[in-house]
């Protein structure tokens, strides 16, 4: 599959997201330590980076969705691989792959219409004014998420994905299949994830 991006737009989305950051710098994220988990995401970023380094434009941070984890745990990871960290924040998964909301996603798709979370490679490109603010415009890289741009799939901002969401219900509330990050956490994703980096979502067990 060809992946047609229009640089233009991905550079004036870097620039534009700096200004557009009004969430306070505020992040609900794990410490960052030299763990077995950490080590694994950033082996893993490195190894999705060079399977889609001709389609990325920038390769300093990669983001890790272990979707074998339940939402109420920190399963974004983004892996700074010059500075060899990891920092991990919430995410919702979609409501299709998780239909009885027990907060554990059951089932990918890449169909139009099913409101569930899609699983493979994303490139991040320009941010954009949508139902949730400012939110991030993804492309789909692999054969298993296809139909991102068809299905509006995108990274956003949203108050189901709020860490008191875990107080309340004990789990985050579910997307329709977008990467729904805090509030407050999304300003990170602004200023480090934006403008063509790499995304990757699976069941994969990192711990």
């Amino acid at each position: 599959m060809s992946i047609v991006v229009d640089r233009r737009k991905v550079l004036a989305g870097v620039v534009a997201s700096a200004a557009a950051a009004v969430f306070p710098p505020r992040v609900a994220a794990a410490t960052y330590y030299p763990n077995d988990q950490h080590r694994r995401v950033l082996e893993l970023a490195k190894e999705q980076v060079e399977r889609h380094r001709a389609s990325l434009w920038r390769t300093d941070i990669v983001a890790i969705a272990d979707f074998a984890m339940p939402s109420s745990l920190p399963r974004f990871h983004f892996a700074n691989l010059d500075r060899g960290e990891v920092r991990s924040f919430l995410v919702s998964h979609g409501r299709g792959s998780d239909p009885e909301h027990d907060g554990f996603l059951k089932t990918f798709s890449n169909e139009v219409g099913s409101l569930a979370t899609s699983r493979g490679a994303y490139l991040t490109n320009e941010w954009y004014k949508g139902k949730y603010g400012t939110s991030i415009r993804l492309t789909g890289l692999s054969p298993e998420n296809s139909n991102v741009l068809d299905r509006a799939i995108v990274l956003h901002p949203a108050k189901y994905a709020n860490p008191d969401m875990l107080d309340r219900f004990g789990k985050l509330g579910r997307s329709d299949g977008c990467f729904a990050m805090s509030e407050a956490d999304f300003n990170e994703a602004l200023w480090h994830l934006s403008g063509g980096r790499l995304i990757y979502a699976d069941r994969l067990g990192l711990g």
